[in-house]
């Protein structure tokens, strides 16, 4: 008799801590790549001084205005999940992220070289597989809501 209660309590307590999210949507998270946990893999991309030291500003501003050109075009391809600056000076010179959407490392690579502020050497780049809401794609439509004035 103990042990009938003892694996009915196993049972009950397992059920608790197993318990099924009643508001999940199975078509979304389909649509979105999640697994059971609502996560998928990415790619997190370092953006760092890079070895270029370009004196010409009309050259920097050229190279900077097809970053931001590039940015706005793979967001809208649905590659770029989320980009920005660091806004404080960093030890590693460390100047901004991108989260891909990518398959593999190098896709995301073959990705962040369309972009002439990595092709001119103004900045370098480092690589991580990085592992996140399968949801964060879904916060850009929001983004140009809120958004008065773009780059």
């Amino acid at each position: 008799m103990k042990s009938l209660f003892s694996i009915l309590s196993l049972i009950l307590f397992s059920s608790f801590i197993i318990a099924q999210n009643k508001d999940f949507d199975q078509k979304l998270a389909d649509s979105l790549g999640a697994d059971q946990y609502g996560m998928k893999s990415y790619y997190l991309v370092i953006l760092k001084k890079g070895k270029a030291e370009i004196t010409d500003k009309a050259k920097k501003s050229e190279l900077m205005k097809g970053h931001m050109d590039n940015i706005n075009k793979l967001a809208k391809d649905g590659k770029l999940i989320v980009a920005g600056p660091m806004l404080e000076k960093s030890p590693n010179d460390y100047n901004g992220i991108f989260i891909l959407d990518a398959k593999t490392k190098e896709e995301a690579e073959n990705l962040v070289l369309t972009d002439p502020s990595v092709k001119s050497g103004i900045f370098d780049i480092e690589i991580y597989k990085w592992y996140g809401s399968a949801a964060l794609p879904l916060y850009l439509k929001y983004h140009d809501k809120i958004t008065k004035v773009h780059f």
